[in-house]
C-alpha cells in the first residue's frame, strides 16, 4: 500500500492536503488505486463518472469531507493511476460497481454513502439495489440514465462508424478521437461546463481526460451503457435508502427530465440548480459541499449552545493573506488602530505560516481553525523555477486550495457569531461569497494594494483572454451584488493604481477601483525610524560598516536570488571594503541551501526585520510591495529584482515604485554577480530622492472598517 509522497505518487502542492490512505486493489488482474481523507463516520464513497475522468473530479470536496467524515475516492479503470485493461468487457458498469465494493473492502468500509456524477449513477443504482446493507444512501447527480430522449444530436451518429466530416456530435466518434482526441475534449466539456466564467474547470477536465487514451475511451463505450428503460426502473424499484438528485437546468449532457424521472422512480428528492450545468462539484463547490453535508449528516453543525445576541461580545474574523509578510505586518497594524477605536472588539485571526510567526509575536489570537488552512505559501514555491514565477497561473492553480480554506472559513463563521469580518486579499473568501451571496451573515470589509489580473507578453494571446475573463468575473460579481463588500480599501491613492485596461471592452483599472473603492494611502505597518544611528546601534551594527541587507519575502520564492546576491559578495566587498552583508532567507528557506561565502551573515525568519531594512545602507530584494514600500518609507537605497512573468511585481508594483521615485530595478537574467556587485556600491553611494509616504493609512483604514461596527 502506498501513500502520498511514495514513489510515482509524488507530493503536490497544489493539492489542499494528502490521503490519510492509498493503494491499489486488485479484481482478475487489473488493479484500481484509491484514496481514504479523513477517519470519522460515516463514509461518503465518491464514485468514478467515466473513464474520461479520474479522482481528481473531486479535488474540491476531498479535503473538506475529509475533515468532517470519511471520503473515499478511487480512479477508475482506463484513467489516472488505475491499470488500462484491454478487454472491453473490463469496462462493464458491473465491472466499475465491482470495484467500488473492492475498495470499500480494502478500505474497511461495511458501509457508505454514494456520489454518483452523470454516467456514475448507472454504478449507483446498481449497488444500492444489489448491495443494499453496503449503501447508507444516494446523491445522483446529472444523471445519465435511459429515462428520456438525448439532448438533439447527442448519440445521432453511430459512434464506431467512421464519417466523411465531424462537426458537433459527429466528433463523438472513435475515429475521430484517433485524429484528434483534445479537439474531442475541447468540444465535449463546453456541454458540461456551460456557465460563464468556466475556463479551469474545462482546462482540468481536458488534462484529465488526456490521461487516458481514445482507445481506452472507445472500449469503455464499445462495452454499452444501460439503455432499457424498464431495467432502470427495476432497480430504481429496489432501492430502500435516502436519495437526492442534483441536476443544473442547463445541463447539456443529461436532460432535467432525467433528474426527475429518477428522482420519483426512488422515491427521492430532486434539486435543480437554476442556470446550473452538468457538474455542479466543480462550477459551484461550495454550494455542493454544502447540500452533500446536509444530505449525509444534517445536524452536523447544529450547536449544543447559543449565546444571546445582547450579551455577545463585538467579535472580527481577520483572514491575512500569506503570500508575503508584508500583509501581516500592516494588518496587525489596522487590528491595532481597529482597537483603539472599538476597545471592547476582539479579533481572531484566520492565517497561516508564514504569518502567524508574526501574529504570534504580537501576541495576538489566532483562531485554532486555522490549522486546517491549506498552504498557500507552499504552493507559490513550487509554482516558481528559477528568478521565474507566473502569478496569475500560480493563483489560477491554487482554486482547490481556495475551496478547502474558505470551507475552513464558513465553518467558522456558521458556528461562531461575528460581527465583522476583514480580508485583506483573502481571495478565497471574497470570491466564494460573491458566488454564494446568501452565506454573508456579518459585515464584511475587503482590502488590496492591487486591482486587475494583467498579461504577460510571453503568455500570448491565451493569457490575455485569461485575465480579461478572471477581471470580467471580477467586474459582474460586484456590480451583481455590491452588498457583499460593505467597504473595499485600496491600501495606497489613486495615483498608485496603473493606468491599464481590465480587458476588451471592460472599463480602465483605474476609473473602476476610483469608483468602487475607498483609499487608505499606503499601509506600512511601521512609522519611520526617526534615530538611525541609534538604531543601528541597538541592532549591533558597527559604526561605518555599510549594511546590506537581501531580502525575499516569506513565500519561500527566492533562493536563487539569494544565492546570485551572495555570489557578489567578494566583487562588493572589493567595490566597498567595510561592506557588511546580511542574507534574509525567510522562513521557508533553509539558509544553507543559500551556499554563502565566508563573512555573508545568513539568517532565518527575522522578526523585527523592517527595523533592520531601516537600519541598513542598501538593500536588496525581490520586487514585492511591502519591504519596498518600508525602504521607501525610511528613504533606504535599494534594488530590486521582479520576478519574471510575475504581473504584479513587474506592472503594479513596478507602476508604484516609479511614482515614488524609489529603487533601482534590474533583470535577474541581465544581472551576473560582478554586475550586482557594482550596483550595490553605486547603490550605497546614492543619496535617494523619493516622494514621502504617509504614516496614517493604518488609521485611516481603521476608521473606515470602524464604520462597520
Amino acid at each position: 500500500m502506498k501513500r502520498r509522497g511514495d514513489g510515482e505518487l509524488g507530493r503536490d502542492h497544489s493539492r489542499a492536503c494528502d490521503p490519510d490512505e492509498a493503494g491499489y486493489v486488485e479484481r482478475d488482474g487489473v488493479r484500481v488505486y484509491w484514496e481514504r481523507y479523513g477517519d470519522s463516520a460515516p463514509t461518503i464513497l465518491f464514485l468514478p463518472s467515466w473513464t474520461i475522468l479520474h479522482s481528481r473530479l473531486w479535488k474540491a470536496q476531498l479535503p473538506y469531507f475529509g475533515r468532517h467524515f470519511r471520503a473515499l475516492a478511487f480512479d477508475p479503470r482506463g484513467n489516472g493511476l488505475s491499470d488500462h485493461p484491454a478487454e472491453p468487457s473490463a469496462y462493464s458498469e458491473e465491472q466499475f460497481a465491482a470495484d467500488a465494493l473492492a475498495v470499500m473492502d480494502a478500505s474497511r468500509t461495511e458501509r457508505a454513502f454514494l456520489v454518483a456524477p452523470s454516467l456514475a449513477a448507472q454504478r449507483g443504482l446498481l449497488l444500492a439495489a444489489n448491495h443494499p446493507e453496503r449503501v447508507e444512501g444516494v446523491l445522483f447527480i446529472g444523471p445519465t440514465l435511459p429515462f428520456s430522449p438525448n439532448h438533439p444530436g447527442r448519440f445521432a451518429y453511430p459512434p464506431d462508424v467512421p464519417l466523411p466530416s465531424y462537426e458537433g456530435w459527429q466528433k463523438f466518434n472513435f475515429h475521430y478521437w484517433q485524429q484528434d482526441f483534445r479537439g474531442f475534449l475541447e468540444f465535449f466539456y463546453p456541454h458540461v461546463f456551460p456557465e460563464p466564467h468556466s475556463t479551469k474547470q474545462l482546462e482540468d477536465s481536458v488534462a484529465w481526460g488526456l490521461q487516458t487514451t481514445p482507445e481506452t475511451l472507445a472500449k469503455s463505450v464499445a462495452v454499452g451503457w444501460m439503455d432499457s428503460e424498464d431495467e432502470a426502473l427495476a432497480l430504481c424499484a429496489r432501492v430502500r435508502c435516502p436519495v437526492l438528485v442534483v441536476h443544473g437546468t442547463e445541463d447539456g449532457l443529461a436532460p432535467l427530465e432525467r433528474g426527475r424521472r429518477l428522482a420519483e422512480a426512488t422515491g427521492g428528492e430532486l434539486l435543480t440548480i437554476e442556470g446550473g450545468g452538468h457538474a455542479p462539484e466543480a462550477r459551484d463547490p461550495v454550494r455542493f459541499n454544502l447540500l452533500l453535508r446536509d444530505f449525509v449528516a444534517p445536524s452536523a453543525t447544529r450547536g449544543s449552545s447559543f449565546v444571546r445576541a445582547a450579551s455577545r461580545p463585538r467579535r472580527a474574523l481577520f483572514v491575512s493573506s500569506p503570500i508575503g509578510l508584508g500583509h501581516a505586518r500592516r494588518d496587525v497594524a489596522i487590528a491595532r488602530e481597529l482597537r483603539a477605536l472599538v476597545p471592547d472588539l476582539q479579533i481572531d485571526w484566520l492565517a497561516q505560516d508564514p504569518v502567524t510567526r508574526v501574529l504570534e509575536a504580537d501576541g495576538e489570537r489566532i483562531h485554532p481553525a486555522s490549522r486546517h488552512l491549506a498552504s498557500e505559501s507552499a504552493h507559490f514555491a513550487s509554482e516558481s523555477t528559477g528568478h521565474e514565477l507566473n502569478c496569475f497561473e500560480a493563483w489560477r492553480r491554487m482554486d482547490e486550495i481556495f475551496v478547502a480554506n474558505f470551507m475552513v472559513f464558513h465553518d467558522i463563521v456558521e458556528s461562531e457569531p461575528y460581527d465583522l469580518w476583514i480580508a485583506d486579499e483573502g481571495w478565497e473568501v471574497d470570491h466564494h461569497l460573491h458566488e454564494n451571496p446568501e452565506l454573508k451573515t456579518a459585515a464584511y470589509a475587503w482590502l488590496t494594494d492591487f486591482v486587475g489580473w494583467l498579461p504577460m507578453p510571453a503568455g500570448g494571446e491565451r493569457e490575455a483572454f485569461l485575465t480579461a475573463d478572471y477581471n470580467a468575473e471580477m467586474v459582474e460579481h460586484i456590480e451583481r451584488y455590491p452588498r457583499v463588500r460593505d467597504r473595499s480599501i485600496f491600501v495606497g491613492d489613486g495615483d498608485d493604481i496603473v493606468a491599464d485596461r481590465l480587458g476588451p471592452d471592460l472599463p480602465l483599472i483605474r476609473d473602476w477601483t476610483m469608483e468602487h473603492f475607498d483609499f487608505a494611502g499606503y499601509i506600512t505597518g511601521t512609522e519611520p525610524e526617526a534615530d538611525r544611528e541609534g538604531l543601528r546601534a541597538e541592532l549591533g551594527y558597527r559604526p561605518g560598516e555599510k549594511v546590506c541587507i537581501v531580502t525575499v519575502g516569506g513565500s519561500g520564492v527566492g533562493t536563487h536570488l539569494l544565492r546570485r546576491v551572495a555570489a557578489a559578495y567578494p566583487q562588493a566587498k572589493r567595490l566597498v571594503p567595510d561592506l557588511r552583508m546580511v542574507l534574509v532567507a525567510g522562513p521557508r528557506i533553509d539558509p544553507a541551501a543559500v551556499g554563502a561565502p565566508a563573512g555573508v551573515d545568513v539568517h532565518p525568519y527575522v522578526h523585527d526585520l523592517h527595523r533592520h531594512l531601516a537600519a541598513c545602507d542598501v538593500a536588496v530584494l525581490q520586487g514585492g510591495l511591502s519591504t519596498a514600500m518600508e525602504l521607501t518609507a525610511n528613504r533606504r537605497p535599494f534594488i530590486y529584482f521582479p520576478l519574471a512573468r510575475h504581473f504584479e511585481q513587474r506592472i503594479h508594483v513596478a507602476h508604484r515604485l516609479d511614482r515614488y521615485r524609489a529603487g533601482r530595478r534590474m533583470e535577474y537574467a541581465d544581472s551576473p554577480a560582478d554586475v550586482i556587485g557594482q550596483a550595490i556600491c553605486d547603490a550605497i553611494s546614492s543619496e535617494p530622492d523619493y516622494l514621502p509616504v504617509e504614516t496614517a493609512g493604518a488609521r485611516r483604514a481603521a476608521s473606515l472598517i470602524a464604520e462597520l461596527l
